[in-house]
């Protein structure tokens, strides 16, 4: 039996992984549509960071060994969300696209100083009660122009912000 459960590697395991190969993620970007299917609000998690710093961040986490890229987008919804958000998982699991987050600076817009990551990236309509959990203090809702805003995208670290950014260009919310 595989275990998938989460810390399916122990904290020594994990970072002797991180630091040997690139670790699968997946990120959603929660949003609200209206009927005819245009984007209206998007969410953005607000976080402490281990350094004590606040943060807004996208829903984000690995995949799990044996696991299914689409449980594995179910399961971060639903940890950092809630039970009760309903998120509507995209039939097809092609991603909007794909981040790669270095160690080093520089490589790309993208950065986890603790490892080499490659995140699937979805934009999923949820049309429940969203409650954040776990890490997450509060869930705000921001119009796609407020979203667009530097100041926003400058509260998004490792360059969460650039990747909202091409978020709101695959919906049609960028002028």
């Amino acid at each position: 039996m595989t275990e998938t459960t989460p810390g399916w590697l122990s904290p020594d395991e994990l970072e002797y992984a991180r630091a040997h190969m690139p670790i699968l993620y997946v990120e959603a970007v929660p949003v609200r549509v209206d009927d005819s299917g245009e984007v209206t609000s998007i969410g953005l998690l607000l976080r402490i960071g281990p350094d004590g710093t606040v943060s807004r961040t996208l829903v984000s986490g690995r995949v799990l060994h044996h696991e299914r890229v689409r449980d594995a987008l179910l399961r971060h919804l639903e940890k950092d969300l809630g039970p009760m958000a309903l998120p509507q998982v995209p039939a097809s699991l092609q991603p909007f696209t794909v981040a790669e987050y270095f160690p080093t600076q520089g490589f790309t817009p993208f950065h986890d100083p603790r490892q080499h990551a490659v995140a699937l990236a979805y934009i999923v309509p949820v049309t429940g009660d969203c409650r954040p959990r776990q890490d997450a203090l509060d869930l705000v809702w921001f119009s796609p122009q407020e979203a667009s805003e530097a100041l926003v995208l400058s509260e998004m670290p490792g360059g969460q912000g650039v990747l909202l950014r091409q978020a709101l260009a695959h919906v049609g919310c960028l002028s």
